[in-house]
């Protein structure tokens, strides 16, 4: 008999060294699914995915899976050992097991064996419903689509985080699941990984749930949304009808909340006023002024005091039930001078990572956006701009006092114990914003070594725009971020007076950045 693929997670709650990531989440990922996990970092969604694979047991709640699923994570560490092979292997050993299963129930059924023609039902079923014949053939086609590594005998650990990533995405869509679950798909792809991404999850046959930054790959893709953010209740929003319908939905609750705060807050401030007032006129009261008669004062006394009292109760009785609002990304605005000489690169070069000779200008409040293919340079060009990496020919000359941040793609290597605060302060100027508001409290207090990827990430963030630069040079800005988050730091580099430089494959930003000025790099590295 035939299952239903499916995985269904009920009432799941779970925490994370004292901090609450899901409470009472309940969700269907079915055969037919196109569901989008999304909100800000740190809110759990790597986490449900991870539980709904079985990864993680939930400290509360239950899930039921049926049928077979696959989980791309984020990190891939490479093994001592482990080839391409290994993970192409992997990903080939169900189709293969179908296949030997096919061919061993139809020489029984040719001998004649019993129960032969049941044998072969299931073998042919389990084949199809995989469809093994092709799986060497589409794991070739992936691994090309994605620009990834088809040596089998070469060894993970050579490999680049990116490279090593695309094998691994490669062999997950190739393999025939019923579900996929992916954890931020994207990351690591160029223009044309980006497009063969889309085009496999768009005609995956089975379901699949996916948590990305990449707005344009949920709005082609998905087609409801699980919004795990703080929400007025505490309660996971759910929204259907795609991206646009995801947006809207999401406005106008958070529209509703933030009026709601507001109301109460006023109304808060009103009664504390009234109070501060009553309690004014009760002490005055008691004081008689120059030549009235106290009994004439203390006459009027009980009705202050009653209005007092009646003050006092309706402050108490007015209990604040609508939580503040999240945070809101704030750039620290430099005083950098429009026009000046910022950076001169001359002729630059990396021997084998930027093969390609590279001439350019930034000025204050210059905006640059670098493109190219994956290997073509782009990273390490950041990196030679920023002076985190000397040219193997040429030069760059930046203008002395100059403040200039990079944010890469991967975070650094912080020491796990200090806490998102203390790494902060260390960071930034007198007077910048608190993490800018990229960081809640609970966050800002935990020790780094406990904070996602994508609150690491925006601790990076926050830790560089607390420089106040002059010049903030991003590679893939929106890698790991939030939807969300993304729209507001694309609204605020488009503002701010700081010169920016931008490289990324993220097709929405790239259409947003479209206007700007375009260094594309060509060549690849040998």
């Amino acid at each position: 008999m035939s299952i239903t693929p499916h995985l269904r997670a009920t009432d799941v709650s779970a925490t994370l060294g004292g901090r609450v990531l899901l409470t009472d989440v309940s969700v269907t990922v079915s055969a037919r699914s196109r569901l989008a996990i999304v909100g800000e970092n740190g809110r759990g969604k790597t986490t449900l995915l991870h539980v709904l694979a079985g990864l993680r047991v939930p400290d509360r709640g239950s899930v039921h899976r049926a049928g077979t699923f696959g989980l791309s994570q984020q990190a891939l560490p490479a093994q001592a050992g482990a080839t391409v092979g290994s993970l192409t292997d992997e990903a080939l050993h169900n189709a293969r097991a179908a296949l030997r299963a096919l061919d061993a129930a139809t020489d029984g059924l040719t001998r004649g064996e019993d129960g032969a023609d049941e044998r072969y039902a299931r073998a042919l079923d389990a084949t199809t419903r995989l469809d093994a014949w092709d799986a060497e053939r589409r794991l070739d086609v992936a691994l090309a689509g994605l620009d990834a590594c088809t040596d089998r005998e070469r060894e993970l650990r050579t490999l680049s985080v990116g490279q090593r990533y695309r094998v691994r995405l490669a062999c997950l869509l190739s393999a025939g699941h019923d579900i996929l679950l992916l954890d931020e798909p994207s990351n690591h792809l160029d223009a044309g990984g980006l497009t063969f991404l889309t085009e496999r999850l768009r005609a995956h046959r089975g379901g699949l749930a996916l948590v990305s930054h990449d707005r344009t790959l949920l709005r082609e893709v998905t087609r409801e949304f699980l919004d795990l953010d703080p929400s007025q209740d505490g309660r996971p929003r759910w929204y259907a009808g795609g991206y646009a319908a995801w947006l809207e939905g999401r406005r106008r609750d958070r529209a509703q909340w933030v009026q709601e705060y507001e109301e109460q807050q006023a109304e808060q401030r009103g009664l504390s006023v009234a109070l501060d007032q009553a309690r004014s006129r009760l002490s005055t009261g008691w004081r008689p002024d120059k030549g009235t008669g106290k009994h004439q004062r203390q006459s009027r006394a009980p009705g202050v005091v009653q209005a007092l009292n009646r003050a006092q109760e309706a402050l108490a009785a007015h209990r604040v039930t609508v939580p503040a609002p999240p945070l809101t990304l704030r750039w620290p605005e430099p005083s950098t001078r429009a026009g000046a000489g910022l950076l001169r690169a001359h002729a630059v070069k990396v021997t084998g990572r930027l093969e390609e000779e590279v001439t350019l200008t930034v000025d204050g409040g210059d905006r640059l956006l670098i493109t190219g293919g994956n290997g073509t340079g782009k990273s390490t060009l950041l990196a030679v701009l920023a002076g985190e990496l000397p040219p193997t020919s040429g030069e760059v000359r930046r203008l002395p006092g100059a403040r200039i941040a990079l944010i890469a793609q991967e975070v650094p290597d912080w020491p796990g114990e200090l806490t998102a605060r203390q790494l902060f302060e260390r960071a930034a100027l007198p007077g910048s914003p608190t993490a800018s508001g990229l960081l809640d409290r609970e966050a800002a207090r935990t020790p780094v070594a406990r904070l996602s990827l994508g609150q690491q990430r925006r601790l990076d963030l926050a830790m560089k725009l607390a420089t106040r630069p002059d010049l903030v040079i991003f590679d893939e800005p929106t890698n790991h971020l939030s939807p969300a988050l993304v729209d507001e730091l694309t609204e605020a580099i488009a503002g701010t007076s700081a010169a920016v430089v931008v490289a990324t494959h993220d097709r929405g930003l790239l259409t947003e950045l479209a206007h700007w000025p375009r260094l594309a790099l060509r060549g690849k590295a040998g």
